[in-house]
């Protein structure tokens, strides 16, 4: 098994184990898209408490990847995220948080 077929089966694991609910193939699809940042146990990661973090996931995906309009409704969608994925999870695994976001704005077509 390839280490992107390992990182995969491991976020289809925690997205069992914590009802996600999210489709396999989105899940790889945004994985493969997220390059060799899924290798690395910081950046394989997102962390809700820190502000700049999400700002950055918000300039760079959201409005950069997704091409949404910058507003409220994303800080929103990146507070649910959040929520959906637990705040004493400290697996928020960037894959799954971003196939999260694709699913609450409705941009699931960019990965089919």
């Amino acid at each position: 098994m390839s280490q992107f077929d390992e990182a995969v089966a491991k976020y289809s694991a925690e997205n069992d184990s914590l009802g996600l609910g999210l489709d396999a193939g989105l899940i790889a699809a945004v994985a493969k898209s997220l390059g060799p940042s899924i290798y690395n146990e910081d950046s394989s990661r997102v962390s809700c408490s820190d502000q700049e973090e999400l700002d950055r996931v918000k300039k760079n995906f959201l409005i950069g990847k997704l091409g949404l309009a910058d507003g409220a409704d994303l800080d929103a969608g990146l507070a649910a995220a959040c929520e959906k994925m637990g705040s004493s999870n400290r697996n928020k695994y960037r894959a799954l948080f971003y196939a999260i976001l694709v699913v609450h704005f409705g941009k699931e077509a960019i990965y089919a």
